[in-house]
């Protein structure tokens, strides 16, 4: 008999439903509220757990939101890859993949940029962060991959621009002067700066 097969125990049952419960409770609270305005006191109560069995599982407000924030960057890059793999051109693959991140991160646009500065300056062996940033460098494998796929740009080199492209997607969604710009505009920015990156003209008329 496989032991992967075998059924979880009741302790490790009880952690799990806890730990569904958190994630849970913040998402709900992080959908109606900026991550200042949320209390943990809020997120044990919509849970209803003790506040020090909450932070067992997440130690600060921040932690919390990452763990939320973290399961709705993986779908959107799975939903990007899936796109992305439908499309032909370079370009547009890639803006392919992003446009469901950029949504993602701006749904909520002050926890979404919240999230993207955490996962820069935060502890990276904090478990929620080292799972956000492994996301993040899936992200980058993703664009490397597509930038590489017709054979025209080295692996060297397409790594290197997935970085850049990166970098520019954190910067076009965090940074002040889009606060409040639409997903369709921060698209338009972060495609005419991928141009630029990858030397390619804008269309003409």
């Amino acid at each position: 008999m496989s032991l992967s097969a075998s059924p979880l125990g009741r302790r490790e049952r009880s952690k799990q439903d806890k730990k569904e419960r958190i994630r849970a409770a913040a998402g709900e609270l992080f959908a109606l509220h900026d991550v200042g305005t949320v209390t943990t006191q809020q997120i044990a109560d919509r849970a209803d757990i003790a506040i020090g069995t909450l932070y067992l599982y997440a130690a600060t407000k921040a932690e919390l939101l990452i763990m939320v924030q973290n399961q709705k960057f993986a779908t959107a890059i799975d939903d990007g890859l899936s796109a992305a793999a439908a499309v032909k051109g370079r370009l547009d693959a890639v803006l392919a993949l992003l446009h469901p991140v950029v949504i993602c991160v701006l749904e909520h646009v002050e926890n979404g940029r919240f999230y993207l500065n955490e996962l820069v300056s935060g502890d990276p062996t904090e478990p929620y962060r080292r799972e956000g940033l492994t996301l993040a460098a899936r992200l980058e494998d993703g664009l490397r991959a597509l930038l590489g796929r017709d054979g025209r740009i080295r692996a060297g080199d397409a790594r290197m621009l997935a970085r850049v492209i990166t970098a520019v997607l954190h910067l076009s969604i965090t940074g002040t002067v889009n606060r409040d710009r639409a997903v369709d505009d921060v698209m338009a920015d972060i495609q005419g700066q991928i141009r630029a990156v990858l030397g390619q003209s804008p269309p003409q008329g």
